[in-house]
């Protein structure tokens, strides 16, 4: 398990000090496929630094397993560092080294025997697929093989975490969605706690069970991913799920706004339709789309209704006593 606790970290710059991390609290559960998202600047990367102390916080603790990692001594705190690796959106490889040698390069620094090194490389090369590019060069493969082979390298020391800090950013979707399921199925063979740093919505979708929501150095929102992305509380968590909504509601609407969300239970009724001939009441779709988190699907529309008269209130009141969804009327400036 890996606890931190209301850690900080402030750099000092010409023009003063900047506070990249503020009081952050998380805790992640072995095993757990554990996504931090925020927007550039928000302070992922020094957070997952922090993680493994290749960034001293400036207060506050790191604990693995219960042991505060900041208060090691430096060969216990490289040992370590073996046990929680990193992968990162530059993929890092040695481009004079063949692939094989890159898998081998952190087993030799931990003085394993060359021919055990050999061994342990060729079975990562399988694992990530990529047996017969044991002799090629980094040079001569593609992003998302150079990816395989950082993934590879990452997992010679038998580490029991996983930081990928961007791992995705510079792969295209097809790559990305390949890259996302090698790292899932790492995860559910080896057992290895894995933490996403990221800005791409899809990516914590995909395969995080936990997401916590990073903006200005502060976790705004945290949770189980289907609660924080059907329907997130903080303003950067629906800037994030739904920027089109948000860009909508700030486009100068003149109607009152329901926002409606639902799960899969009632994503394949006709909620508006069945509105319109249980109350007779009509709205206006101003905005709807529906996404696939884990295995369920989850909806969102924006509904429009006039200002004059009670329909609005009779809308909200309808699609509440069903109970399936959950409705609220959004506050517009006029």
């Amino acid at each position: 398990m890996i606890e931190i606790k209301h850690l900080s970290k402030t750099f000092a710059g010409a023009d003063g000090s900047v506070e990249a991390l503020k009081d952050i609290n998380l805790t992640i559960n072995d095993g757990d496929i554990f996504g931090i998202i925020g927007m550039s600047g928000a302070g992922k990367s020094t957070l997952v630094r922090c993680i493994n102390m290749l960034e001293r916080p400036t207060s506050g603790t790191v604990l693995i397993d219960g042991v505060d990692i900041g208060a090691l001594p430096a060969d216990k705190l490289r040992e370590l560092r073996r046990r929680t690796t990193m992968i990162f959106q530059s993929f890092n490889l040695l481009m004079q080294r063949t692939c094989l040698a890159n898998i081998c390069f952190p087993l030799e620094l931990a003085g394993v025997k060359k021919a055990e090194a050999k061994k342990r490389a060729l079975e990562l090369l399988e694992i990530v697929g990529l047996s017969d590019k044991a002799n090629a060069y980094p040079a001569q493969l593609s992003g998302g093989q150079q990816q395989r082979i950082a993934i590879a390298r990452a997992l010679a020391t038998d580490p029991e975490v996983l930081l990928c800090d961007e791992a995705t950013s510079a792969l295209d979707p097809k790559t990305t969605r390949s890259i996302l399921e090698l790292i899932k199925q790492i995860n559910e063979r080896l057992g290895i706690t894995v933490i996403i740093i990221t800005h791409q919505m899809n990516v914590i979708e995909d395969i995080c069970s936990r997401v916590a929501i990073l903006e200005h150095g502060v976790v705004v929102e945290e949770g189980d991913v289907s609660k924080v992305f059907s329907n997130p509380a903080s303003d950067a968590g629906k800037n994030i799920v739904s920027p089109e909504e948000r860009a909508l509601l700030e486009s100068g609407l003149t109607e009152r706004v329901i926002r409606l969300v639902f799960d899969g239970t009632a994503a394949g009724e006709p909620i508006i339709a069945k509105m319109a001939v249980d109350e007779g009441i009509s709205a206006n779709i101003l905005y709807a789309s529906t996404r696939f988190i884990g295995d369920q699907v989850f909806g969102r529309m924006l509904l429009g209704l006039p200002r004059e008269g009670d329909d609005a209130d009779r809308a909200i009141e309808y699609l509440r006593r069903r109970g399936d969804v959950f409705a609220e009327e959004v506050e517009i400036d006029v």
